[in-house]
């Protein structure tokens, strides 16, 4: 039951009284109160299944001690949150949780941001009371995106829940019963082998390090300290926004200029800009949909940039498969260019060149290991060089690898200068930067579409219709006397909607933006831990602050762009954009 808040409850809470709304629960209403109750299970808007018994109280006449997250209140109760009672069966609660959890804080990913060693601390619970009962299992590091391991797991079920509630994919669930009950994929395969898509969300909401992303910065940092390459960074747009706020600063910290500083002393080459690649991505991608609009093509054409979204379409409904753009993701775009065009440019062999990308998300890990993903060594090839194998795309690092890697350093990111991309991959447009939150492809492609279709500017840039948390978001526009119905989904479970809309011949769009995570990439699975949608919109008013502080805010003025296709590319859509630029998508083989 959610909350009335024109309706009121009154009840007293440590000898206090106060009135709440109707429907709250007792959590809720002690945080009203000024009290935070420790919880493990419960995540506003995501899962509150009381297993975990941390957030318990004391009622006045129940019999037993009230587990706080599913209790409602009730009119004129009396509650007590820190009673000897109440205190004496958190701390045992705790003490039986790690009773079973390895002793390996220092080495665990989530050290000094553990919610289990948080509680643990806060209790006053530094001794193992109770010895251990199960055999430790063999983690499972077989993916590229996300790592489980499940000696950590405390079976607060938070994973389970995004996995199934938001993002509607239901890879992973409760299985065994007693001593033996345990969180894991079907038949116990590994998360690589399941329908799991690497999305990371599972990876936001642990309390423990039971399920991380597969850290790469140790490889990175070897690469970086090598004289003979050539080690070249790209940046997501959603970074900038969040990359502070891993770091210690406000949530929604616009943080480009310092992070373009940063990269630079852990010894980048260069320093470029995925915004770039976003801005390519409009060129062909919006041009993609104007000649399919054109042509009679299958419609409504659905973006491809997000590589989670992707591994849910083939995952679930391959048949729509021809739907999807063609066009591949920024990020491997960029990698495609760095590798061809940018390498000839600069006379760096491509064999001893390494892109490295700052990304929002774990499913980048496996959309670079991706076998398709190697277009510039074909370019490479059919220039007639014999080139040892190499993916376009060597590294993906989640925000949360980067902010490890900054303090690693001891670099002081605060007081860092405020230094621009390099050229010329790092040019970029404000429809680039929008890229990172929901709403913010369909927007970009706007501004584009319908300059390049109508020949004449778009009265206004701001397309506010598509902007917003809203699950799922419409928009008709006008092209020149054209109607075009218009569609904007982020999480999965939206996207499902959606999908289900077009396999029964309902869909009135032409073209559909789908996101895998909650807010788009700034809700990314790499983020920083612990997300809020009031985190959320600060990262998101911090996108669209930039988008408006732009000298350029349309992809196609870009000048690095047209620059591109001048001297390399020719023309969007065009024989060498298909050979570096776009891909084929199929049914779901690995992760």
């Amino acid at each position: 039951m959610s909350p009335n808040i024109e309706e009121k409850i009154s009840l007293v809470i440590d000898g206090k009284e106060l009135s709440v709304p109707a429907g709250s629960t007792i959590l809720n209403a002690c945080s009203i109160a000024g009290i935070k109750l420790p919880s493990l299970c419960h995540l506003d808007g995501i899962s509150s299944n009381a297993s975990c018994g941390i957030c318990v109280v004391e009622v006045e006449g129940a019999k037993s001690l009230v587990r706080s997250c599913v209790q409602e209140v009730m009119p004129n109760m009396r509650i007590k949150t820190s009673s000897p009672r109440v205190m004496n069966a958190r701390r045992t609660v705790i003490e039986l949780l790690l009773a079973n959890h390895p002793d390996d804080c220092l080495a665990c990913a989530r050290n000094g941001n553990c919610e289990l060693q948080s509680i643990a601390e806060r209790l006053g619970v530094r001794r193992k009371a109770f010895p251990r009962t199960k055999k430790a299992p063999a983690p499972d590091k077989n993916g590229w995106g996300v790592y489980r391991d499940n000696d950590k797991c405390i079976l607060c079920g938070r994973c389970v829940a995004v996995c199934r509630e938001m993002q509607s994919v239901s890879a992973i669930d409760f299985m065994g019963r007693g001593i033996k009950t345990r969180v894991a994929p079907f038949m116990d395969s590994p998360l690589s082998e399941s329908q799991c898509v690497s999305c990371g969300q599972c990876t936001l909401v642990c309390p423990t390090g039971a399920l991380t992303e597969r850290d790469e910065s140790d490889e990175v940092f070897a690469v970086l300290g090598d004289p003979d390459l050539t080690v070249v960074v790209q940046t997501a747009p959603a970074i900038r926004a969040s990359l502070g706020e891993a770091l210690g600063m406000q949530p929604g910290s616009l943080v480009t200029g310092k992070m373009a500083a940063a990269l630079r002393r852990l010894g980048f080459d260069r320093v470029f800009d995925t915004d770039f690649a976003a801005d390519l991505t409009i060129m062909e991608e919006g041009s993609e949909l104007l000649h399919r609009l054109a042509s009679g093509g299958i419609l409504p054409m659905l973006t491809s940039c997000s590589p989670g979204w992707i591994s849910f379409i083939e995952t679930f409904y391959p048949k729509l498969l021809p739907h999807v753009s063609s066009c591949k993701s920024p990020q491997q775009m960029f990698g495609a260019i760095a590798k061809s065009y940018y390498a000839e440019k600069a006379g760096i062999d491509p064999e001893k060149m390494l892109v490295v990308s700052i990304m929002p998300c774990t499913a980048k890990k496996f959309e670079a290991k991706r076998p398709e993903m190697r277009d510039a060594l074909v370019y490479w090839k059919e220039k007639g060089r014999d080139v040892a194998p190499f993916f376009d795309v060597d590294f993906a690092l989640t925000t949360r690898e980067l902010a490890a890697m900054v303090k690693r350093v001891g670099l002081d990111f605060d007081s860092l200068p405020e230094e621009e991309f390099d050229d010329p991959l790092g040019r970029s447009s404000g429809a680039a930067v929008i890229f990172g939150s929901t709403g913010g492809v369909m927007e970009a492609a706007v501004r584009t579409a319908y300059e390049l279709a109508s020949g004449e500017p778009l009265p206004g840039l701001d397309l506010e219709l598509v902007r917003g948390f809203e699950g799922i978001k419409t928009a008709s526009l006008d092209i020149k006397g054209t109607k075009l119905n218009v569609a904007v989904a982020h999480t999965l479970g939206n996207a499902r909607k959606i999908l289900d809309e077009i396999a029964a011949g309902k869909s009135p769009y032409a073209f559909v933006e789908i996101m895998t995570c909650p807010g788009g990439c700034l809700g990314g699975g790499g983020q920083p831990i612990a997300p809020t949608w009031e985190k959320r919109t600060f990262r998101m008013n911090a996108i669209y602050q930039q988008d408006k502080a732009m000298a350029i805010r349309k992809s196609h003025e870009n000048p690095a762009i047209q620059k591109l296709y001048s001297e390399f590319l020719g023309k969007p859509l065009g024989h060498l954009s298909h050979e570096l630029l776009h891909t084929e998508y199929g049914k779901a083989k690995y992760k």
